[in-house]
């Protein structure tokens, strides 16, 4: 089976010292929604930035459908969408320009890129508004807006950093379906989210980091499988992948 992405032995140090990667590996099957969990400050945005190029590893690899991040780097960026946590286009710009603009990067021609920019819009419950301004856009609206622009090159690796935060249930439930609907296509998606039972609905495989450390990875079933029945110290019981998750990264 071909693997997505396949990390060996990251590592990253930054100047000061602060050791935010202590050599991570994870291998991500192809065609797969994977869940990349982690409190803040585990080292979650730092494997993000490393596989899109934005971040320089200290030590180890990174590939990405058999392709090295650091030897090729550009070949490597046409096989990655990604959608980050902070709202980053012009909020000037429409949705389709912001879309069609995108695609330039990519060296596709808006011949091309219109077309497609607007089933996107159209798939993401957009196509309404294509020409308003993009600080008009609800919350909801930019976060689905984002997601759009970071498939509008084709990538065959989407990479979600938090694509649900600040969304309301029903708007959060329908972009699940959505990206139910990507991977069937073939699409394979890396999430990261604080919403645990997303990730316990949506993903196959889900790795733990904590502390710059990979603490527990496997199918959804090995990691739930994990928790041991019993009920939390402090009264408060969440869905069993919650449970895990607290086990693994507090302090105690």
């Amino acid at each position: 089976m071909e693997n997505a992405l396949v990390i060996t032995d990251l590592k990253k140090r930054y100047a000061g010292g602060t050791e935010a990667l202590k050599g991570v590996s994870l291998t991500v099957p192809a065609g797969e929604l994977f869940a990349l969990l982690g409190p803040n400050g585990a080292g979650k945005t730092t494997i993000i930035g490393i596989i899109t190029g934005l971040v320089a590893k200290t030590e180890g690899r990174v590939e990405v459908f058999g392709i090295d991040v650091e030897k090729e780097p550009e070949r490597a960026r046409t096989m990655i969408g990604l959608c980050g946590q902070e709202i980053n286009f012009d909020p000037w710009m429409k949705p389709l320009d912001i879309l069609v603009n995108q695609a330039g990067y990519y060296g596709i021609p808006r011949s091309a890129a219109i077309p497609r920019a607007e089933k996107l819009l159209e798939d993401l419950g957009l196509a309404d508004k294509r020409d308003q301004i993009g600080f008009r856009l609800s919350g909801g609206m930019k976060r689905r807006l984002m997601i759009a622009r970071a498939l509008i090159h084709q990538p065959k690796f989407l990479i979600l950093d938090e694509p649900t935060a600040g969304v309301d249930v029903e708007l959060r439930r329908s972009m699940w379906d959505y990206l139910t609907a990507l991977t069937k296509e073939g699409i394979t998606i890396l999430l990261t989210t604080h919403y645990l039972e997303e990730a316990e609905r949506l993903a196959k495989h889900v790795a733990i980091i904590n502390k710059g450390e990979i603490v527990a990875k496997g199918t959804m079933e090995e990691i739930l499988a994990l928790h041991d029945g019993s009920s939390p110290k402090d009264g408060y019981g969440g869905g069993k992948l919650e449970e895990v998750f607290v086990k693994l990264t507090s302090n105690s």
